[in-house]
């Protein structure tokens, strides 16, 4: 509802819409939100980063049919959405999602703007991960962070495949248990 208020305030400072700094401002808040669920459709970092890249030049150059009284967020990641089944018809190898996960997708995403709205979700996050022990917080930073499959991150941490594991299962459930707690 923020961005939707901001939107109306933009638009009136304007003739034709909204100025660079104030779609800026939109951009900055929804970027990483929208990076995550780009990178949940498409699995890969550089071709996610460019499908939300393009959406953003999409919104900018269609903001003037974007309607103030939906959801910027729920907007930007149709574009996206739109954007990586474009990239698919492209790329034909690979396997696009079904309907199904795409609407558990987007409503795992509205959770996300929701917690985003309290006070940032990877903010949250971030406090969330310093509270952990610190094994369990480098186990999450080698495999989530740093993109470590599991053998790399065991190796890495110096520990069996099996402990990483153990440690990766007891950190979500520590992050877990300290965002429900602070929601």
């Amino acid at each position: 509802m923020q961005a939707v208020e901001k939107i109306l305030n933009m638009k009136n400072q304007t003739d034709h819409g909204m100025d660079r700094k104030s779609f800026s401002i939109l951009v900055k808040e929804h970027h990483r939100g929208l990076l995550a669920y780009a990178r949940a459709l498409t699995k890969e970092d550089h071709t996610s980063r460019d499908i939300v890249q393009d959406a953003f030049v999409v919104a900018w150059r269609n903001l003037e049919t974007f309607d103030i009284t939906r959801d910027f967020g729920s907007w930007m990641r149709g574009i996206v959405r739109n954007k990586w089944r474009e990239s698919l018809r492209k790329n034909a190898r690979e396997t696009a999602l079904d309907d199904e996960t795409l609407e558990y997708l987007e409503a795992d995403a509205k959770q996300w703007d929701g917690l985003r709205d309290q006070g940032g979700v990877f903010t949250r996050l971030e406090l969330c991960l310093k509270k952990l022990p610190e094994n369990l917080a480098d186990a999450v930073k080698a495999f989530y962070y740093d993109g470590y499959n599991g053998a790399e991150a065991a190796t890495v941490l110096n520990v069996q495949s099996a402990t990483l594991r153990k440690r990766l299962e007891r950190a979500r459930g520590g992050l877990r248990d300290c965002l429900a707690a602070n929601s």
